[in-house]
């Protein structure tokens, strides 16, 4: 068990040591964060930010739901985003400002009860709004970065910055952000729904969603992005993978761009799956895959 450094004292939010990452993931699997903080607010992980030195490993994680954490567990410190980063206000009739940890279905839901269009499709994003925007998630044909007007960034040592969606390059499931730097917030910009159909829509998006991919397991949604002009999904299946087991990970016979934890997989399983199937398609293919999941931490 590690002890609390003494410069890691005295914060408002909640340090634990030696945290389990499986409590954390989507996946229910990982190994152990050396550090773990939980930011009380804003201003608290501005804090934070400013007493880490300067070598410590940083590693930002929102609802866990687009991540693998190998079963070694990660050094260095571990910022759970979405606690402590929820506020979200409307500074004008058809903005809404969020901060990262804000989940993108509630964004979805806020949106449509304000009379606005546009972001319905974050209903069917499972994590937070700070990890959409690294990313650039998308459902439904839409994308995050579609609504960006600008974010809030905070630096290393707890600079901040605001950039405009303009100075960002985002595109298919890629986003670059500036160096070293992690979204605080976002302004997003929407238009009026003109038929009041928002509530219909998002209840239309989750039920497909629902009939097409193996939401009640635990999973991280598509693990691979899209190749273009096809679907990993497809290529994988047609690889003759729907099914096939590492210990209990087992690809989705429902989706087989989803990987689910049957109960006891190990990180180290589902692993050895997306290795699985970047391989066959590749055999079977030609096809290149890339991972859309975040894979950090150490193995075994």
């Amino acid at each position: 068990m590690n002890a609390a450094p003494e410069f890691l004292r005295g914060l408002r939010g909640q340090l634990r040591l030696d945290e389990p990452m499986s409590r954390h993931t989507s996946w229910r699997v990982g190994g152990a964060a050396e550090y773990f903080y939980a930011p009380a607010d804003r201003d608290d992980l501005v804090d934070l930010l400013r007493r880490l030195p300067p070598d410590m490993p940083l590693h930002w994680v929102g609802l866990g739901s687009n991540l693998l954490v190998r079963d070694g567990g990660i050094q260095g410190m571990v910022i759970k985003a979405s606690k402590g980063l929820g506020a979200m206000r409307f500074p004008a009739p058809e903005k809404i400002h969020a901060e990262a940890g804000v989940p993108c279905a509630k964004v979805a839901r806020a949106s449509v009860e304000r009379g606005l269009a546009g972001a319905e499709f974050l209903a069917g994003v499972p994590g937070t709004l700070g990890g959409a925007l690294a990313m650039n998630a998308g459902a439904f044909g839409g994308e995050t970065w579609d609504l960006v007007e600008q974010i809030e960034c905070v630096g290393r040592g707890g600079e901040c910055s605001t950039h405009r969606a303009a100075e960002i390059d985002s595109a298919y499931r890629k986003v670059k952000l500036p160096a070293r730097k992690w979204v605080l917030s976002a302004l997003l910009a929407l238009r009026r729904d003109g038929n009041g159909g928002g509530k219909r829509r998002i209840r239309e998006m989750l039920k497909k969603r629902g009939a097409t991919q193996p939401v009640q397991s635990a999973n991280a949604g598509s693990v691979f992005r899209n190749p273009d002009g096809d679907h990993a999904a497809r290529l994988i299946e047609q690889a003759g993978l729907k099914g096939a087991r590492a210990g209990d990970a087992v690809i989705s016979e429902t989706h087989a761009n989803f990987i689910i934890n049957r109960g006891g997989a190990a990180a180290a399983d589902i692993e050895e799956l997306i290795d699985t199937a970047r391989r066959e398609v590749m055999r079977h293919s030609g096809v290149e895959l890339c991972a859309e999941v975040r894979i950090i931490g150490r193995r075994a």
